[in-house]
């Protein structure tokens, strides 16, 4: 992070000044509306939390050693300044942001916390990190907004440190004829969409960790943005990459298109640290979108809504944001908001030109599906709040509950077993009450992505509850055809599964390529390659 991102968020030095025990900071709270809190009072039951622990409190395993040797050897390469040893900040980089690691930070039992934070400004430095840490066999836990909810920044039981992309935060060239940007990797979100849009272009890339997601995170766990129906995946955008590895520096992506081997942007998209550091990203840019038009519309059953959505998905027009919540969600949204109207909320938009044009022409297709039409209030009102969530998922931690997400992708045939199965799954591991949540976004012509929210009672051990229902979730999605994850990525969370999915033998292909880009194997390690 660097202290382009919101600055209510930051200390002097770009670190997070609230200790990370929440999503946002304070200043930034969303409270529960009363009648969201009455539904979960009567529904669940609710334990008020202990108070946070500071983060210089926080007790953990640092695996320290005996000696500075290797502080003094990164302080030697990058500047003694970029090597930051204070307990608070190590902390800090500890974990990402799921619901576990936000309560481990909050009882202040992170399981461990790295040796040092370093934070290069070259990829040159990059290498040299990298390798003074083969060297001592010290492992490197890659850092760009710290949004991770998959376990992808778990800190291995070696010591290690944690090396913060946060000074890599330029946009390096601008490409206007070919519409192309090359954009540093610790570059935040927001300030890379100002930058970009200085010169007439945005990436149209805005998914929910938007607010302080890096270009290099988006990157390494091949992003998915809520207008991805329209501008494509992160993985879609990226036309080349620079990647730092323990054995030197990999420059992939020459041309719009190639035959020229196998596509090896594909083996860094993804790979989450694994393989290598990714320094800087070129990517499509389009230009600014002279207009947007977000509505709503109303099915009386989820499965009328998947026939309209495949319908636009298949045959157009095509959207730019298409999301379909179940009948739970769309109940649960219309709690919050005052409404009650009953069926399933479908929220649809477009950016470009001629919008309105290609919106009447959808509407004919919505209709001709049961759709119901409900005017542009629930659209903008998405848009006004389409980062609420997180937010209020520390409300809900505050009030007691628990609060997390699943996702998974399907193609169409199977997308309505897996929506059933998972549902199935999280609530027969989560007795003594539980809401779970659904909605279809991430729309392709062949499938689209689920994304689950639970919300449930914590017990007595809330992060022990969360791993039992996780897997029986895990273990639906396998069983129903779906993908263990979509666009959060792999991490520890999802690594086993990721495995079966593959197969051993593909397995085999990524751990020899590990061992040829990093030999000692130093990077992220127990990370995506079981």
């Amino acid at each position: 992070m660097t202290a382009n991102v919101t600055l209510s968020h930051m200390d002097g030095d770009g670190e997070d000044a609230t200790g990370r025990t929440r999503w946002g900071p304070a200043s930034r709270a969303k409270p529960l509306p009363d009648s969201a809190a009455k539904l979960l009072a009567q529904v669940l039951e609710l334990t008020p939390p202990p108070p946070a622990v500071p983060p210089a409190d926080v007790t953990a395993d640092t695996r320290e050693h005996d000696d500075d040797t290797v502080l003094n050897a990164l302080r030697a390469a990058i500047g003694a300044d970029h090597v930051r040893t204070s307990r608070p900040i190590r902390a800090r980089h500890a974990a990402g942001m799921s619901t576990p690691d936000l309560l481990r930070r909050r009882s202040g039992e992170l399981r461990r916390i790295p040796q040092a934070v370093v934070r290069p400004a070259t990829t040159a430095e990059v290498v040299s990190v990298l390798d003074i840490c083969s060297r001592f066999q010290v492992a490197v836990v890659p850092f760009g907004g710290g949004t991770s909810v998959v376990g992808g920044l778990a800190p291995p039981a070696v010591p290690h440190v944690t090396l913060d992309l946060g000074r890599l935060n330029g946009l390096v060239a601008v490409d206007a004829i070919s519409r192309t940007a090359t954009l540093q990797a610790g570059l935040p979100a927001p300030r890379a969409a100002e930058l970009l849009a200085e010169h007439g272009f945005t990436l149209g890339h805005v998914p929910q960790s938007y607010e302080y997601a890096t270009i290099g995170g988006f990157a390494a766990t091949r992003s998915s943005g809520q207008a991805s129906t329209g501008y494509g995946r992160f993985d879609d955008m990226v036309t080349a990459l620079t990647v730092a590895t323990p054995r030197g520096t990999i420059q992939v992506g020459r041309a719009p298109a190639s035959a020229a081997g196998p596509d090896l942007r594909q083996l860094f998209l993804g790979s989450e640290g694994t393989l290598g550091v990714i320094t800087d990203v070129t990517v499509r840019v389009r230009p600014m979108p002279t207009q947007t038009h977000y509505e709503g519309w109303r099915f009386d059953s989820f499965t009328d809504g998947l026939h309209a959505v495949r319908k636009l998905a298949q045959d157009g027009p095509r959207a730019t944001v298409l999301r379909l919540s179940d009948e739970v969600e769309t109940m649960i949204g219309a709690t919050g908001s005052g409404r009650s109207d009953g069926g399933c909320l479908l929220v649809i938009g477009w950016e470009g030109e001629h919008v309105h044009v290609v919106a009447e022409t959808a509407a004919a297709v919505l209709s001709a599906h049961g759709g119901r039409p409900l005017g542009v209030e629930p659209g903008q009102q998405w848009e006004q709040h389409r980062f609420d969530a997180p937010y209020l998922r520390d409300a809900l931690l505050d009030a007691g509950a628990f609060a997390e997400t699943v996702e998974t992708a399907a193609y169409w045939s199977r997308l309505p077993e897996v929506h059933e199965r998972v549902r199935a799954a999280i609530l027969d591991a989560l007795p003594h009450g539980a809401l779970v949540l659904a909605h279809v976004s991430h729309v392709y012509e062949t499938g689209a992505s689920l994304y689950f929210t639970v919300i449930c009672s914590p017990g007595p051990d809330p992060i022990d509850r969360w791993h039992t229902a996780k897997a029986a979730a895990s273990d639906a999605i396998a069983a129903a055809g779906g993908t263990i994850t979509h666009h959060h990525g792999v991490g520890t969370d999802h690594r086993d599964w990721y495995a079966a999915e593959i197969g051993d033998l593909a397995v085999d292909l990524l751990r020899a390529v590990k061992h040829h880009l990093d030999p000692a194997g130093i990077l992220n390690p127990g990370i995506l390659v079981p």
